[in-house]
């Protein structure tokens, strides 16, 4: 079989991935996350909180539901029809948190789960650290000069 043949066997066995539709269930999933966020917040301000003590009581919620969807094999359906829309809440951190985690735990506490842990979110807490100090430098030199 020579490249133009592997080529059309490709193009014939793939499907077309609809883009429009997949954005549109990665937006209302995603969005659908954001609400319950929202609501949530809401919730413990009608508790008596008030705004940063709701708003990290949200957050917390978020990430123990995450967590819990994860260990159930729920969150993992969910992102296979929101997509990008379950990484982007503080749900899709907590999956990415959770997940290698719980896949590793059998290896034990220290070769499985605390150095799987951070597989996924190691390079995202690096790069955002660094992204945070060099915001900080710009935000620092600019007001400076100003």
């Amino acid at each position: 079989m020579d490249k133009l043949q592997y080529a059309q066997l490709v193009k014939r066995a793939s499907k077309n991935s609809g883009v429009g539709k997949n954005c549109l269930k990665a937006f209302l999933i995603g969005g659908a996350i954001c609400t319950l966020g929202e609501g949530l917040t809401q919730l413990y301000r009608t508790l008596g909180m008030n705004a940063d003590t709701s708003k990290t009581m949200c957050s917390i919620t978020l990430v123990f539901l995450g967590v819990l969807l994860t260990a159930l094999h729920l969150y993992e359906k969910l992102a296979r029809h929101g997509g990008a829309g379950t990484l982007v809440p503080i749900t899709g951190f907590a999956n990415a948190m959770s997940a290698p985690a719980i896949e590793f735990r059998a290896e034990g506490m220290v070769a499985g789960l605390a150095a799987k842990m951070f597989v996924i979110v190691g390079p995202v807490l690096v790069y955002g650290t660094a992204a945070a100090v060099l915001y900080g430098v710009v935000y620092y030199l600019a007001t400076q000069v100003f």
